[in-house]
């Protein structure tokens, strides 16, 4: 075979396979098309501020109405209309889809379902939301500041079991999360065997939350966070006189944080324990009050770690707006299954030679 048709066999080899490539782009190009010009969807965007009767829109959002306009005037200026396919999301819409999450612990699809949004403008919606409401906790969570409200807050206390010159119960609790991913996500699984968070909350006698701390993997010993809180700075400053708050025995005894006796020896310490144990209980109340409206720290967390902190912020700052507005407690909805999570205290902190921290209440306690 010559030199000629060598190259006659080159050129026929070589247009095939250009119009073989040619043909190979053109369905590649048609493929694409096709996926890119979906037939577009309008969802069903129920009202569901006026859907609903009063019990039924406080079953579902776990707020009354009036709570949720008067909310809604804190935080509106905060939530832009979202636009989501030409159809705009006004800021009731967003706030209700925000509370909706927070009532059922759903994943954000089945959220965005009931209010007829997209999964990821759920996810913005809740993202932005979340961090208006949590603008508002400055406001109403806060430990007492005057003396009058340090009286009253001791008044409280003392009215349960005669323990005096309290103003706080201090407690933790797990609110379970997704694995946060990373080479530190086994530092967030508990001794209970489930990634978490352990919140540290200080209660009052009203079941409302004076300090929240929400930045410790759910393997953090009670008293470690304690000791790195701003509350244990102000409590050593003397920034409450001498006001006391009561721990369980996951707790080191201090002058100003006292805990109960673990072998009590005679009436007096018995008495003291007693009332030390029921004094303190709001805080065990608190938890179950605020997991019980908001089940969604119960069931779980489905969001990235930043914004899940957020969000329990924000429940406890509307569990205390619900309060001071005289809200009662959650109704119990059967169709969310809320369940027990056992938040029995850590191995017991018992200082050496600090029991006569206790003993001015233990001889309080044996005059009664």
């Amino acid at each position: 075979m010559d030199a000629s048709s060598d190259s006659d066999q080159y050129e026929v080899m070589n247009s095939s396979s250009s119009s073989s490539s040619t043909d190979s782009d053109e369905e590649l190009l048609l493929e694409l098309n096709r996926r890119v010009r979906r037939e577009r969807t309008f969802r069903e965007r129920p009202d569901n501020f006026t859907k609903w009767s009063d019990q039924e829109f406080t079953m579902r959002f776990r707020l009354q109405k009036e709570s949720v306009l008067f909310l809604l005037e804190l935080i509106e200026g905060q939530l832009a209309t979202i636009s989501n396919r030409n159809k705009a999301i006004t800021p009731m819409n967003q706030l209700l889809l925000t509370l909706r999450l927070y009532a059922t612990g759903n994943m954000l699809i089945a959220v965005g379902d009931f209010s007829g949004v997209h999964k990821s403008t759920a996810c913005r919606i809740v993202k932005k939301v979340t961090a208006a409401i949590c603008t508002l906790s400055e406001n109403y969570i806060r430990m007492p500041n005057t003396e009058e409200e340090i009286r009253n807050h001791q008044l409280a206390f003392y009215n349960i079991a005669r323990f005096p010159r309290t103003i706080g119960a201090i407690d933790c609790t797990h609110v379970r999360i997704q694995s946060p991913g990373g080479h530190n996500a086994e530092y967030f699984r508990n001794r209970k065997g489930y990634f978490s968070l352990i919140v540290q909350v200080v209660g009052d006698a009203s079941l409302r939350v004076l300090d929240i701390v929400v930045r410790w993997p759910g393997s953090t010993h009670d008293q470690t966070i304690f000791n790195n809180s701003r509350i244990h700075a102000r409590l050593e400053n003397g920034e409450f006189n001498n006001s006391i708050i009561l721990g369980d025995s996951g707790y080191a005894i201090q002058k100003y944080l006292i805990t109960p006796l673990l072998h009590p020896n005679n009436d007096a310490e018995q008495l003291f324990n007693e009332a030390q144990i029921r004094t303190r209980n709001p805080i065990e109340r608190l938890f179950g009050v605020l997991k019980r409206r908001f089940p969604i720290l119960s069931i779980g967390i489905r969001i990235k770690l930043q914004t899940a902190q957020q969000i329990i912020i924000a429940c406890a700052t509307l569990h205390n707006l619900a309060r001071a507005r005289n809200e009662g407690e959650p109704l119990v909805d059967p169709d969310v299954i809320v369940p027990v999570i056992d938040d029995q205290p850590q191995n017991h902190v018992e200082a050496e030679n600090r029991n006569f921290y206790r003993q001015p209440f233990i001889n309080y306690f044996s005059t009664l």
